[in-house]
């Protein structure tokens, strides 16, 4: 099922939302199942016990990164560089961003400072705290809902934000729907099965590549 962005049907996002997890595990990728329940269930839980002063260490940033690049591409630089980041630079630079929202900009300007970190990895740590103000920046998101995954760019990332909270804002008008961090999981959740099925030509035969 190929998801447009203009539907506003709430039972069509729905139903995309609730093949994530299958759509995770279909990947068949080391320890993606258990690093995407780290980063959707351990680490806002963990963010939030320390409220109000939340902050996050370089060996949970590095579990974030583990599972950013294990959902997408495999980037093992990355990895290297937050990896070796001071912890008391992590948890200053954490601490800074989760005190700025719901101003976005600020806070994605206060994680990358760090090494190894650009606005995707910083919407990544924002949206494990406040998934209703600051989604993942996700290639597959960015693509259905821009049309251009390539730019990583703060400018993007806001005018991606601006685009998933309106689409939350209408599927809320429409039922119940939690907020803009559930449309990336929906889009991604459809570009991955898309992905993973053989294109077909009007004939049912398989298209050359």
């Amino acid at each position: 099922m190929e998801l447009d962005f203009k539907c506003s049907d709430v039972g069509v996002w729905k139903e995309a939302l609730s093949s994530y997890e299958s759509r995770i595990e279909s990947l068949n990728k080391p320890d993606l199942v258990s690093l995407d329940q780290f980063y959707r269930v351990k680490l806002p839980s963990l963010l939030h016990d320390r409220d109000p002063d939340p902050y996050l260490t370089t060996s949970e940033l590095s579990q974030l990164m583990k599972w950013k690049l294990s959902r997408g591409k495999w980037r093992p630089r990355l990895l290297d560089f937050v990896s070796s980041l001071d912890d008391s630079v992590v948890k200053s630079a954490s601490e800074k961003a989760f005190k700025s929202l719901p101003d976005i900009s600020k806070a994605v300007k206060e994680l990358t400072v760090l090494k190894g970190v650009g606005p995707a990895t910083a919407s990544a740590v924002l949206a494990a705290y406040a998934p209703d103000i600051a989604p993942f920046m996700s290639d597959e998101a960015m693509e259905v809902a821009l049309g251009n995954s390539k730019d990583y760019s703060l400018k993007q990332y806001l005018l991606f934000v601006t685009k998933l909270q309106d689409k939350s804002n209408e599927l809320k008008l429409k039922g119940e729907w939690d907020g803009p961090s559930d449309v990336e999981r929906a889009l991604w959740s459809c570009t991955v099965r898309a992905k993973s099925q053989p294109e077909k030509s009007s004939s049912g035969k398989k298209r050359k590549r």
